[in-house]
């Protein structure tokens, strides 16, 4: 992780909804031969006085869920857009461009669900991206009992108690303020993912320039 302290976000809210904000995350471990494996799954961030837990599911019998019958330890990162940043858009201009980007590690151990926690978690996660409709027939108990029968005999749950939480928010928080003020003016004015990351500068302005 790109650890400098400038780059950090301190408030646990915000690190927080930012995950839940970016669900779709990087599952990350090593197998019993130390080889890496990595799948994308949605993770379900839940804040239990003050320990963080995070619940997924994955298919059975894939190597990454070999991999972590083998070793539970985990590591989960979480990101947002990113974009470019040149070197052109700063005060002095001969330097080095660069990427700005948020992003936040969460390491812990994972531990396997039993079949009643895994149905429990399958409606909890169907209701929440269905924004708690209980009509949408997505949600899991308005499925065919023939088909989630078929479905949990796929797949396994897990659960990962938070042990260590890191961030990285490169937001050009290092700048001068004209430069910092250009950066954002000039990705306003490209894509989407541009856009995303200047709206954060942009939220950020005043904390880091201290105006009144």
């Amino acid at each position: 992780m790109y650890d400098l302290p400038y780059f950090k976000e301190h408030d646990p809210n915000v690190v927080l909804q930012f995950m839940r904000d970016h669900p779709f995350a990087f599952l990350c471990g090593l197998n019993a031969s130390h080889q890496p494996v990595a799948t994308q799954v949605p993770m379900f961030v839940e804040d239990r006085g003050g320990k963080i837990f995070l619940t997924g599911h994955l298919m059975k019998q894939t190597d990454h869920h070999t991999a972590f019958e083998q070793n539970a330890n985990a590591l989960v990162v979480f990101s947002s857009p990113s974009t470019y940043v040149s070197a052109t858009w700063y005060s002095d201009p001969h330097q080095a461009s660069t990427w700005n980007y948020m992003s936040v590690h969460a390491r812990g151990a994972m531990r396997f669900m039993n079949d009643d926690e895994l149905m429990h978690h399958l409606q909890d996660i169907s209701s929440h991206y269905e924004h708690g409709d209980p009509h949408s027939p997505t949600v899991l108990k308005n499925l065919p009992a023939e088909y989630v029968n078929k479905l949990v005999k796929a797949i396994v749950g897990f659960e990962i108690a938070v042990t260590e939480l890191r961030n990285v928010f490169k937001l050009s928080q290092n700048r001068d303020e004209p430069s910092y003020q250009n950066i954002a003016s000039k990705l306003n004015h490209q894509g989407d993912e541009a856009k995303f990351i200047a709206g954060e500068m942009e939220k950020r302005s005043t904390q880091l320039f201290h105006r009144g």
